[in-house]
């Protein structure tokens, strides 16, 4: 039996939210195959039993109407005797029907408004698997080759720290003077390293936190592929930062995430035992929304600093 997951997000931390569902499914049926908006999921999946193949189509392409015919093509190639599609996308239900997959599962259509993603992803597949209390969170697999490599550029000794300062919008930005204020602040306590997370097109970001440093232990990540960056993520003490795709992988490898919320909903980041948010002070976590654009200065470094504090020892 061949079983599809069609996850309908770009973004790559909003596909490994769903991976607990994907497994729970792979461990009823056997490995899976997901079909994915994220160019990026393939490489970060690439060592997990439990998936046989990622396959990426670009969802630009299929926006219209028009398009179903040539989305059922695409999923009929692959056999699927079931489909299961984490999103209320009628053109996605619609084109799964004329691939005949004589399965296909989805979430309602008319509620698409204010879609609570973990809630929703697990009342799914909890009603669709008839399973009960259905994990939110789950381990991300790495292979023993990639970790072997990154423990040559790590010192395990040291307390080795993820900053998430990338992000995919300015307004869910920290900022660059308040990530090099809480450095140097945590400088003057103990001894520490730090790896700038961002992407290759915000090199310039880790390069001003960097310049800026008052010791010599930051270094960045921006010109590394996502193969290179899981695995270092996996063997560091933290992560502090955005919501990115980095608190994710580093949730999922059992590593406590400080995260700086100013214009992402909670429903990103309250699924894992691992998961710290961090907010406004005075602010309602639950009127948090990606329309929200708080002030990145409501967040003190002070409060950002204490927790860490707290949770290292």
């Amino acid at each position: 039996m061949k079983i599809g997951v069609f996850l309908n997000y770009v973004g790559l931390g909003s596909n490994l939210l769903h991976l607990s569902y994907c497994h729970q499914i792979a461990k009823k049926y056997g490995s899976i195959t997901i079909i994915t908006l994220c160019e990026n999921l393939k490489m970060v999946l690439e060592d997990d039993p439990l998936i046989e193949n990622v396959i990426f189509i670009e969802g630009k392409k299929y926006r219209r109407l028009l398009d179903i015919i040539e989305l059922s093509r695409k999923l009929k190639v692959n056999s699927f005797n079931k489909l299961y599609i984490f999103y209320p996308s009628i053109r996605t239900y619609l084109a799964a029907k004329l691939a005949n997959i004589k399965e296909v599962y989805s979430y309602p259509f008319l509620k698409k408004k204010k879609l609570h993603l973990v809630n929703a992803a697990k009342e799914f597949t909890e009603k669709y698997l008839a399973i009960n209390n259905c994990p939110t969170e789950t381990s991300l697999f790495i292979g023993e080759n990639k970790k072997k490599i990154a423990k040559k550029n790590i010192n395990e000794n040291i307390y080795n720290i993820i900053i998430g300062a990338g992000s995919s919008g300015p307004t869910t930005k920290w900022g660059e003077k308040n990530y090099i204020d809480l450095i140097n602040k945590l400088n003057l306590k103990d001894n520490y390293f730090f790896y700038i997370l961002c992407g290759p097109n915000e090199k310039n970001l880790s390069d001003k936190i960097i310049s800026n440093i008052n010791k010599k232990n930051c270094i960045s990540l921006a010109n590394k592929n996502i193969s290179e960056i899981i695995p270092l993520i996996s063997l560091c003490k933290m992560y502090v930062g955005n919501d990115s795709f980095g608190q994710h992988v580093a949730s999922q490898c059992n590593i406590p995430s400080l995260i700086l919320l100013l214009d992402t909903p909670k429903a990103y980041s309250d699924y894992s035992k691992n998961q710290y948010q961090i907010i406004p002070e005075g602010e309602d976590i639950k009127e948090i929304e990606h329309n929200s654009a708080l002030n990145p200065n409501s967040i003190t470094v002070d409060q950002v600093y204490n927790k860490i504090l707290e949770l290292k020892n």
